[in-house]
């Protein structure tokens, strides 16, 4: 098989592993009818690059690595495609001592138009503070730095939301 052939598998096989990729997210967040047209795609696109291997063989490193290549790119893209298409939230939870620190934190991420939550709990070595911030994916990176180190921090998916306060975007 010559390189053109190589090219071709690994072009069909990053274009379907992507589609794979992006509807697998599509169903996470109950986007069921497209997640099914992604799908037609995705095995269209999957059946001509099987065909193509099955006809032409893995005669060579070059194929496999054609094959094998788009299908890890493929993950990659289809992960980048979500995240630019999908305007998805996330909830960044932050637990961390009740500190004027702390406190401080709560007013910045506020004035910075971040909705915040501020719970109270209990933890193994005293009272904590829980801050739950909704806000869009692309901001996580922002909340990071406000957030800085002063506690323990995780995200989480979220599926919808409504009402409440989010961040605006600024011109």
């Amino acid at each position: 098989m010559d390189p053109i052939g190589a090219l071709l598998i690994f072009g069909a096989r990053l274009l379907d592993v992507s589609l794979g990729t992006f509807r697998i997210l599509l169903l996470v967040r109950g986007r069921k009818f497209h997640a099914s047209l992604t799908a037609f795609f995705e095995s269209a696109v999957y059946i001509v690059a099987l065909g193509y291997v099955l006809k032409e063989g893995i005669t060579g490193p070059l194929q496999l690595l054609a094959y094998a290549g788009g299908f890890g790119v493929g993950s990659y893209l289809g992960a980048s495609l979500e995240e630019r298409i999908l305007s998805s939230f996330v909830l960044v939870e932050v637990v961390g001592p009740v500190t004027e620190e702390m406190l401080e934190t709560v007013e910045n991420l506020r004035q910075e138009g971040f909705g915040t939550t501020v719970v109270t709990g209990s933890g193994k070595t005293g009272e904590r503070i829980i801050l739950k911030i909704i806000c869009q994916r692309q901001d996580i990176g922002h909340v990071a730095q406000l957030v800085g180190n002063r506690g323990f921090v995780f995200t989480s998916e979220v599926k919808s939301v409504w009402g409440g306060h989010f961040r605006q975007k600024r011109k």
